[in-house]
């Protein structure tokens, strides 16, 4: 008789909890040494959400995996210009910016991965006709480059395969059914035929083994490399195909519609044979992208149109696993009462605290808020108006020091009633930072008449000269405490560098933004840290994690602004205020993503 561990590969684990094990698989058994029972962890597929597209878009094309994602070209909606070359890619957390198309289009056909993808046909006119375009182009993850076009020009033409064994059918206008295949050089008309002409149609798997489904009623296709036979009916016909992921005996179908009337978000998964329903998305959408690099089992959809203005900024992804996966997410809160920008903040997500700030003039402001977790309150005013300051501490013990106008050194302590005057900084300075707390606070870098690299510290009572600072700054943001601080971003040369600060020291380290921003917000530690919106080339809705070795891209907010205040940790942060066009009231909330165990089912051998 085989053993379970010749017949599996793997040993029985033995733990003391059913949801302890987060390595375990589907089909995998472990011994629960708590209950004294033999389990199985649960595998459920569901859609969760991902960090939101920079713009809503719809008619993109997708390549990609779920951590490593690809999404070009599209339609953003009435106005000039409306057809876009935009790239994005997605890291599993959040979408950046990449090299732009050589030729704006939507409704082009995708494949590959995020560092050798393919894209092809499309329109550079909408409505289509006459705008149909032939252009295909490679993208090694940072350009594109123009290479041979494809045999006809098609719009909602269908893709899968590789950048060098690529798949090209369907599209219009007039429909076709027709195939053509790319070796990495040039375009290839193919016998088979699809088993009908039809166009908006998305697929995965490879050149010899592919699978396309929608683009017209229920049908899906299988291909051989040489000829297309009709797979499974789908449970529901999906006209203008949503996002397909996977390969031709286990794929995923999420999304499409057309008309202005999504299918409700249905979802389908294919066994090689037939469809089954299966979770259904949060957002319904048609014409959205997706993924289609990746696996059935953990796939990502993006974009997308409702109809009328309903253009879509939302990402979600699917896993079916042991464990239930949540991504970083931004939420609405309350507003501010008073719209200002180049405010301080400090304080946590259900605890926060606002204060000074500039209205436009710039006409400082000593306005003081608190924030609930859900609404700001007015309070007892600074006794200082100004903007371009600094604070640290807690709602009930903060901190508020320098600004403008002009430069000022005053510094002040609020006891979550009211603020009283204290010792004045060293060095008088507005567009600096600060973190710490009010007993133990940090005042770094700013703006004299030049950019400094002044630190001092705060010991409740006066100020003291501390490290100075590698490299003299402004309009950046900080987070930590006094002997493990971090700063980052600014008007420093490159905008993108870090330091850490030890108490005495500070330290410039490898980690660098991903991309260069200043008048961010943030929120955490030295170790854990949220980089929050601000300005690159002009304001972003951008947010970058530290864990104490790299930066990486996360979910963006909703509003693009810069000169905000945050709050908060990690986990749960908080930014408010800021300018967008003017000044904002705007609060967002970031919470982080989770991963829980699912729990699992006892094996009874009665």
């Amino acid at each position: 008789m085989s053993t379970y561990q010749e017949l599996k590969g793997l040993k029985i684990k033995y733990l003391d909890g059913d949801t302890s094990g987060d390595r375990l698989i589907e089909g995998e058994i472990f011994y629960n040494s708590t209950s004294f029972q033999l389990k199985a962890p649960i595998a459920i597929g569901a859609w969760s959400s991902g960090g939101n597209l920079i713009t809503a878009t719809a008619l993109m094309a997708g390549a990609g995996t779920q951590t490593a994602g690809l999404g070009f070209g599209g339609y953003v909606g009435p106005g000039t210009p409306n057809v876009v070359a935009t790239t994005l890619e997605y890291n599993g957390n959040g979408w950046a910016g990449g090299g732009n198309l050589s030729a704006a289009r939507s409704g082009m056909g995708g494949t590959g991965t995020q560092t050798a993808a393919l894209g092809f046909g499309g329109a550079t006119t909408i409505p289509r006709g006459p705008g149909e375009v032939a252009n295909s182009e490679e993208y090694n993850g940072s350009s594109w480059t123009e290479g041979n076009n494809l045999n006809d020009a098609l719009v909602g033409v269908g893709g899968l395969g590789t950048q060098t064994a690529a798949v090209a059918f369907g599209g219009g206008t007039p429909n076709t059914n027709a195939t053509e295949h790319y070796d990495g050089t040039s375009w290839t008309n193919v016998p088979g035929t699809l088993t009908s002409a039809r166009r908006y149609l998305k697929g995965c798997g490879t050149q010899t083994a592919g699978l396309t489904a929608g683009g017209d009623g229920t049908s899906s296709n299988e291909y051989d490399g040489s000829s297309w036979t009709a797979g499974g009916a789908m449970n529901t016909g999906r006209p203008n195909t949503g996002a397909v992921s996977g390969i031709q005996t286990h794929a995923l179908m999420s999304g499409g519609g057309s008309g202005g009337t999504p299918v409700d978000g249905k979802t389908e998964e294919y066994d090689g044979t037939s469809w089954t329903e299966v979770a259904d998305m949060a957002q319904p959408r048609y014409s959205s992208a997706g993924a289609n690099a990746a696996t059935a089992s953990a796939s990502l959809a993006f974009g997308g149109y409702l109809g009328g203005t309903g253009y879509i900024k939302s990402t979600e992804e699917w896993n079916n696993s042991t464990s239930t996966i949540t991504s970083d997410t931004w939420a609405s809160g309350g507003a501010l009462n008073t719209a200002r920008h180049y405010l301080a903040g400090c304080g946590t997500q259900t605890e926060g605290l606002a204060f000074g700030g500039n209205e436009p003039g710039p006409t400082p402001k000593n306005e003081t808020e608190e924030y609930n977790g859900s609404s700001w309150s007015e309070q007892n005013n600074l006794g200082t108006p100004r903007g371009y300051l600094a604070g640290c501490g807690t709602q009930t013990a903060g901190l508020a020091f320098g600004g403008t106008p002009g430069t000022k050194n005053e510094t002040e302590e609020y006891n979550g009633t009211s603020w009283s005057e204290q010792n004045n900084l060293g060095t008088a300075r507005g567009s600096l930072s600060g973190f710490g707390t009010q007993t133990a606070g940090v005042a770094i870098g700013g703006y004299t008449s030049t950019a400094v690299t002044n630190t001092e510290h705060y010991d409740g009572s006066s100020w003291t000269a501390g490290g100075a600072m590698n490299t003299a700054n402004y309009q950046f943001a900080s987070a930590g405490i006094l002997t493990a601080g971090i700063a980052f971003g600014g008007q420093n040369p490159s905008k993108q560098q870090t330091e850490e600060y030890n108490g005495t020291a500070w330290t410039t380290v490898p980690a660098t933004l991903n991309t260069g921003v200043s008048g961010q917000a943030a929120a955490g530690t030295q170790d854990s840290a949220l980089s929050m919106l601000g300005r690159q080339s002009a304001n972003t809705t951008q947010t970058e994690k530290y864990n104490g070795t790299a930066w990486t891209i996360t979910a963006h907010a909703t509003q693009a602004r810069r000169g905000l205040a945050g709050a908060g940790t990690v986990p749960a942060g908080l930014a408010f205020g800021g300018f967008v066009t003017g000044e904002a009231a705007n609060t967002e909330e970031f919470s982080a993503g989770t991963t829980t165990v699912n729990a699992a089912k006892t094996i009874d051998f009665d």
